[in-house]
């Protein structure tokens, strides 16, 4: 760690988040070794000011001569495995791996325990913040032991959003204030990503909500319905007031108001909605805890549904996750795809609920 608080640090990954991460961390000083698959990728954020790594084995190499921290961008699965297992071969004693995607908090563990044969410490980062991370800056849930997770503190403090303009909640004086900052040291491995796997179990929950209630609403004006209860209703107004002073205020709220002011209809949606795998370990988690969990498991098998038959709430879920995550849809019934290119997401008018020290989400 240099004497200014910043740290080299290599990424492995620059996806849409993590790419964002290397830029954000390069802006407030800390130097950064890059690699990824495509070489256009490492090309961007060279012009950004990171160092281009052409192989996994010379970032490794690259960043000799002091105590490595690797940072792990990839999606969950067999990429991720093998990464973490190679830099595990050739990393040394006292070096940090840092896994930011969202793998199972299991797997965590498991790759801890090798890793901790040969002195390596396993950070486990549950990242939320999507394609706004870069200005508005990632809430994270750490996982690990408090000695690694003390030294990266420099990166999680840089990436996270600050406390910004949400009021402080009376009574925090007492506890940790990185919690306040944006991010916590949740436990040890695993619990960064069982943290933040029920975080996406519970916005599973949020946007199927919100999802009916605007289905509801839109089929007011239904033939169906007596001549003089039948309201057509105006969605995008009614998304706009609602997040200005309502109980049900949110970002997902903004980045809904957003899509239907854009296409009330969505019609540039299938309704076609995937799951990346946390609402079902989520729901597993509640199993083997014995936790009720009806909204999330509903929220869960609504999503399955939605590859067979897609109303108009399944499309509010898929413009959801395209506002915060940029998240395309899958393939329609019979393998025909749906609309995939919706451009980039817009920046949602106020963004009501979330920070703004760092910058806005």
């Amino acid at each position: 760690m240099s004497e200014s608080g910043t740290l080299r640090i290599g990424v492995i990954g620059l996806g849409r988040m993590g790419g964002n991460i290397v830029r954000r961390l390069a802006r407030a000083g800390h130097k950064c070794v890059v690699f990824d698959a495509s070489p256009k990728a490492r090309e961007s954020l060279v012009h950004d000011g990171a160092e281009d790594a052409g192989s996994v084995d010379e970032m490794v190499q690259k960043l000799a001569g002091e105590r490595r921290v690797i940072w792990v961008m990839l999606p969950s699965g067999k990429i991720t495995e093998d990464t973490i297992a190679r830099l595990g071969g050739m990393m040394d004693k006292d070096d940090i791996i840092i896994d930011g995607g969202n793998s199972y908090y299991k797997d965590d563990i498991r790759r801890a325990k090798g890793l901790r044969e040969k002195g390596i410490h396993y950070v486990d980062v549950g990242t939320s913040g999507g394609v706004w991370g870069l200005e508005r800056g990632y809430c994270m849930m750490v996982g690990g032991d408090k000695s690694a997770v003390d030294y990266i503190d420099p990166i999680l403090d840089t990436l996270a959003p600050g406390i910004g303009t949400i009021p402080r909640t009376p009574g925090r004086d007492k506890f940790d204030s990185r919690a306040e900052r944006g991010y916590i040291h949740a436990g040890p491995t695993g619990a960064g990503h069982f943290v933040k796997m029920v975080h996406n179990g519970i916005e599973y929950g949020l946007m199927q909500a919100y999802g009916e209630g605007f289905d509801i609403l839109r089929n007011k004006s239904s033939e169906k319905l007596a001549a003089d209860e039948r309201f057509d209703l105006h969605l995008p107004d009614i998304a706009e007031v609602w997040r200005r002073g309502s109980v049900v205020s949110s970002w997902l709220l903004d980045l809904s108001a957003a899509a239907l002011a854009s296409d009330e209809k969505l019609d540039n949606y299938s309704g076609y909605v995937d799951d990346s795998g946390e609402g079902r370990w989520t729901i597993e988690a509640a199993i083997e805890e014995a936790v009720p969990a009806d909204v999330l498991t509903s929220s869960l098998y609504a999503r399955f549904r939605s590859r067979q038959h897609h109303t108009f709430a399944e499309k509010m879920l898929s413009a959801m996750r395209f506002g915060f995550g940029g998240h395309t849809e899958g393939m329609l019934e019979g393998g025909v795809p749906g609309q995939s290119e919706h451009g980039v997401p817009s920046e949602p008018p106020g963004a009501t609920s979330t920070p703004t020290a760092n910058a806005a989400e």
